[in-house]
């Protein structure tokens, strides 16, 4: 794996959420999930309610994060994520389930059900951004 690719799973794993792109009937779909890296593969947890998951297992998707929102004041470098693979379902050994942190009590008012992909990257791109203030308060009114 080239070094950018690496680099790139690093800061994959210091931003705990991101955004799966896949199609359904044709039509695109952008889901906020958790994610962690292991193993050089992305793996994710979604709620099972919504049915993405299993629409998604098999198929080819894309998966995107980045430190946009999550830079301190000062901090003018900004750096983003995309990768494509195809997503299977799986399911969490005991090495990797607590790195998930604690799962949201809720989905859209239902108990949250959690379940499972893993994407192992085809295509990984980084871009860096520099010179990108911080949002601060000022930015917020």
């Amino acid at each position: 794996m080239p070094s950018d690719e690496y680099r790139a799973l690093e800061l994959l794993d210091s931003a705990p959420y991101g955004r799966l792109s896949v199609t359904m009937r044709a039509l695109p779909f952008v889901i906020t999930t958790r994610h962690i890296v292991s193993d050089g593969k992305i793996l994710i947890r979604l709620h099972g309610g919504y049915g993405y998951g299993r629409a998604c297992d098999g198929s080819v998707v894309a998966y995107n994060a980045d430190n946009f929102g999550g830079r301190e004041e000062g901090d003018e470098n900004v750096w983003h994520i995309q990768l494509m693979g195809t997503a299977r379902t799986f399911t969490p050994g005991p090495a990797e389930l607590p790195r998930f942190g604690p799962a949201p009590r809720t989905a859209d008012d239902s108990p949250f059900i959690p379940e499972y992909l893993c994407i192992e990257p085809q295509f990984i791109t980084l871009h860096h951004l520099e010179g990108v203030p911080a949002r601060t308060a000022a930015h917020a009114s």
